[in-house]
């Protein structure tokens, strides 16, 4: 078999008509040399149950692996010179990998590639790339903004998962996502790993998707609440600059604090976590509960933070640089 010029992977949990969308949208793009390849997280066969497309690979996990460690496997799978990840609920316009590949052949410094997504039926921005709070939780650039406002190719920080190219080079390079985080921010750990290693990332206007945001896990449910916050330590531990260690805490207490604020005027991801019936005091568990994992796994992370460090050809004030040129308030993080 030959080798493809792009593979993308797509992890599903539900399949359904939102999946079929989603591959049916890979099927019509332009770029030659594509391999397509769905895993298959739900434990139970149900993509080839609910339907089958000719070419397209699946994959069947006996359950649910989390999406790094399902992406990693497709791409093993298929390896190709670029690797390309989609959500399964999100729909990409024809041109969508043309324009990404594009890019990124045209700069071999590029090793990440940031789509210009879209909120479904919305007429707004979902990402345009990625911005980073100096706590290390992450939010989408752009997000719920008018999508004319980000017309121009430019350099970001790191693009979102939902719906992003990488360059084999790269991946291969930093070690992939690391199936450790399950789900949620490990997008954001790959790219800052990436940048470690000297990988610029460009954002592509042209490259244009339809996201139905966060269908699969929901978009304030408790399981994303934990990962979420777990993950965020997890990341400042691996990538962060040890000099910056002292203000993560600082950071994070004023996102605390506006959490609490929205929440009492009925807005932000606090809000919306009680609006999906639960308790508003299930948060501050969660917070202990993710130091307590991050304490359990604080070995495994001083392993994988020297593992970034061997392959870094950037230094601590570089990558501080970096990170403040594509930063986003404490305030910011707990309204969108």
């Amino acid at each position: 078999m030959d080798e493809p010029r792009v593979t993308v992977v797509v992890p599903t949990l539900t399949a359904g008509s939102k999946l079929a969308a989603c591959i049916e949208s890979l099927i019509r793009q332009t770029l030659p040399g594509t391999a397509i390849v769905i895993v298959d997280n739900s434990g139970s066969g149900r993509v080839r149950k609910e339907g089958a497309w000719p070419g397209v690979e699946v994959i069947e996990n006996e359950r649910n692996v989390g999406f790094g460690a399902a992406v990693n496997q497709g791409f093993r799978r298929r390896p190709a010179r670029f690797l390309a990840t989609l959500n399964d609920d999100a729909v990409a316009r024809p041109g969508w990998l043309e324009a990404l590949v594009r890019v990124m052949e045209a700069d071999p410094q590029v090793g990440m590639c940031a789509s210009r997504v879209l909120l479904a039926g919305s007429g707004r921005l979902d990402s345009a790339g990625m911005l980073l709070c100096l706590d290390g939780s992450s939010k989408q650039r752009g997000h719920g903004q008018r999508p004319e406002e980000f017309r121009r190719p430019e350099e970001v920080l790191f693009p979102s998962g939902s719906a992003a190219l990488y360059r084999r080079r790269m991946f291969e390079e930093v070690g992939g996502f690391d199936e450790s985080f399950f789900l949620y921010c490990e997008d954001t750990d790959l790219g800052l790993r990436g940048r470690w290693a000297g990988w610029k990332c460009l954002y592509v206007p042209e490259a244009v998707v339809e996201h139905h945001y966060s269908q699969s896990a929901g978009r304030a449910s408790r399981l994303k609440a934990y990962l979420v916050e777990r993950n965020r330590v997890f990341l400042v531990l691996k990538n962060f600059p040890a000099g910056m260690f002292l203000a993560v805490p600082f950071y994070a207490i004023q996102r605390y604090f506006w959490h609490t604020a929205f929440l009492l005027q009925g807005r932000g991801t606090a809000s919306e976590f009680q609006g999906e019936g639960n308790h508003p005091l299930a948060l501050v568990w969660y917070v202990v509960k993710a130091h307590l994992a991050a304490l359990a796994s604080l070995g495994r992370l001083l392993r994988a933070r020297a593992a970034v460090r061997r392959v870094s050809r950037v230094d601590a004030r570089g990558f501080r640089a970096l990170m403040a040129a594509h930063s986003i308030r404490p305030r910011q993080v707990a309204e969108l």
